[in-house]
């Protein structure tokens, strides 16, 4: 049976739709970083999503070929998620979608190298004829955060992320944001603390009320 990263990393992945402190450990991730409104039809966010699928999926099918990764095991393809932010504005701002920044990811299993990575990167270019220049092997290490199930439309957020805040201050800790005027990926380890979501329904298929997004947001304890 194919490893289900939901499943087995259930803590991380199907929270309770009430906030919880969790500790997200470092894992890798293929990522593409960009800017723009993510519902542009041609634009640069859904770009992005063909190519992170058409990378994670060469990974995946690799067992069909000739190329073999050391100590691959079959696995269902993760979600897509996103880090999100906007330049000089406090929270979020959904008036204005063509100021969001973003990087979005999928995880990688944990056999995955760096080689392995730019052998499906060169894959998907020459099978799928896509242009990956932008694909990063992306390490994150997210550490204390707070997160919840968000269900609903993607703007009915501020409802859900403000039962985090109050969770958040309730308890003890206040939000850890990163000046995201400059993102450091030194070394190909992203350093910001960003808000991250993680979408668990196919958007095409399911109504918006019914969408299941995990919100996380990094915490710190008040001194």
């Amino acid at each position: 049976m194919a490893f289900d990263f939901k499943k087995e990393y259930k803590d991380f992945y199907l929270p309770k739709n009430k906030p919880s402190v969790v500790t997200v450990p470092k894992a890798n991730y293929i990522a593409i970083q960009g800017k723009g409104n993510p519902n542009d039809e041609g634009g640069e966010y859904k770009a992005a999503i063909g190519v992170l699928y058409a990378i994670a999926y060469t990974i995946k099918m690799s067992k069909k070929g000739d190329h073999r990764i050391e100590g691959y095991y079959d696995f269902v393809v993760p979600p897509l998620e996103g880090f999100w932010w906007q330049e000089g504005v406090d929270g979020i701002d959904y008036s204005d979608k063509s100021t969001f920044c973003w990087i979005s990811v999928i995880r990688l299993p944990d056999f995955i190298t760096q080689a392995d990575f730019d052998w499906a990167v060169q894959t998907a270019i020459q099978k799928k004829k896509l242009d990956c220049s932008k694909a990063e092997f992306l390490t994150i290490n997210e550490g204390e955060c707070v997160q919840i199930m968000h269900l609903g439309a993607f703007d009915d957020e501020i409802a859900t992320v403000e039962l985090m805040n109050k969770f958040i201050a309730e308890n003890g800790y206040e939000n850890d944001f990163s000046d995201t005027n400059l993102i450091d990926k030194t070394g190909g380890v992203l350093k910001n603390r960003l808000h991250h979501e993680i979408y668990l329904s196919d958007a095409r298929k399911i109504a918006q009320e019914k969408w299941k997004t995990v919100i996380r947001h990094p915490v710190k304890k008040n001194r």
